[in-house]
C-alpha cells in the first residue's frame, strides 16, 4: 500500500511564504515525476509545478519566478517552496507521484490535499 502525506499548508499574508511537503511511503521502487496541482473554490484543478527524476522542473506561468520545487529521493519526498504569495494562490494543493509505486506497473498516486490560504 502506498500513501502520500502532505503537510505545510496554512494561512499566510500576501507576500509571505510557505513550504509544502509531500512524503510517499509504502512499496516504492521509483518515482519518475512529482507534480503539484491546486484547486481553488469553484475552479478546476490546475497544474502548478513538476520535477522529474533528473531534477528537471517546470512551472505554470502563474507561479513562475515565485515557486520552486525540489525532491529528496532518499526520503521519497517532494517540496514546494512558495514565495511572494498572492490571494489568487489560495487553493487546496495536491501532490501527485508517478512511477513504480506499489508494483511493477507505472501508476499515479495522490496526496490528500493541504489548504493554503493567502489573506490579510
Amino acid at each position: 500500500q502506498v500513501q502520500l502525506v502532505e503537510s505545510g499548508g496554512g494561512l499566510v499574508q500576501p507576500g509571505g511564504s510557505l513550504r509544502l511537503s509531500c512524503a510517499a511511503s509504502g512499496s516504492i521502487f521509483s518515482i519518475n515525476a512529482w507534480t503539484w496541482y491546486r484547486q481553488a473554490p469553484g475552479k478546476e484543478r490546475e497544474w502548478v509545478a513538476r520535477i522529474t527524476t533528473d531534477a528537471t522542473t517546470n512551472f505554470a506561468d502563474s507561479v513562475k519566478g515565485r515557486f520552486t520545487v525540489s525532491r529528496d529521493n532518499a526520503k521519497n519526498t517532494v517540496y514546494l517552496q512558495m514565495n511572494s504569495l498572492k490571494p489568487e494562490d489560495t487553493a487546496v494543493y495536491y501532490c501527485n507521484a508517478y512511477g513504480y509505486l506499489g508494483g511493477s506497473i507505472l501508476k499515479n498516486y495522490w496526496g490528500q490535499g493541504t489548504q493554503v490560504t493567502v489573506s490579510s
